[in-house]
């Protein structure tokens, strides 16, 4: 199978299935590091302060970049394409039936009961995201980089300090890039 239909099935499968945006395309990105040699779970933590850090939407960001990594310029047009067009047929089904069925209540309850499932798809995005930057060194071995944690904790306890939360976030966005780049030097 060529490398443009596994991207296409792989994202548009993600697209299909990550109910909740971007942040719910983490634990699939991640499964997909077991099955393809596209990117690593690293390259997933990456792929997320990088798709953080600049405009646009998380998933799609990250389905630009790893399928870019897999096959260049059109591997990633081929994977963000494939990501949104299960949104596109969904949304257009949707809006041709909306009217009827707005208020059914089948509708309320599925709603009600994928939202946990959303929940849980995040929950589980962050806790990977989490272990794979903090607490994995680049050989894919456990490590507790206590330096790293002290960074964090003050780090976080700065952002709470009142007078300097009322900066700007592009400030502590900008600062968390320079210590990320004084951190790999």
């Amino acid at each position: 199978m060529s490398v443009y239909l596994s991207l296409f099935i792989e994202f548009f499968q993600i697209g299909l299935f990550a109910v909740g945006g971007g942040p719910a395309t983490i634990p699939f990105l991640i499964d997909l590091t077991s099955r393809h040699d596209w990117y690593t779970k690293a390259d997933v933590a990456n792929m997320l302060a990088v798709s953080e850090s600049t405009p646009g939407p998380i998933g799609i960001n990250m389905a630009t970049y790893a399928g870019y990594n897999a096959a260049g310029f059109t591997g990633g047009l081929t994977a963000t394409l494939s990501l949104v067009l299960p949104s596109i047929i969904v949304i257009v089904i949707i809006a041709q039936i909306l009217d009827k069925f707005s208020q059914s209540r089948n509708v309320k309850a599925a709603f009600f009961l994928i939202r946990p499932a959303v929940t849980g798809l995040i929950a589980m995005a962050v806790y990977e995201i989490f272990n794979t930057a903090m607490f994995t060194n680049a050989a894919g071995e456990f490590q507790i980089p206590v330096t790293l944690l002290l960074i964090c904790i003050g780090y976080y306890l700065l952002m709470c300090y009142s007078k300097l939360k009322k900066l700007h976030p592009s400030f502590w966005i900008l600062c968390g890039a320079v210590m990320g780049i004084v951190m790999k030097l």
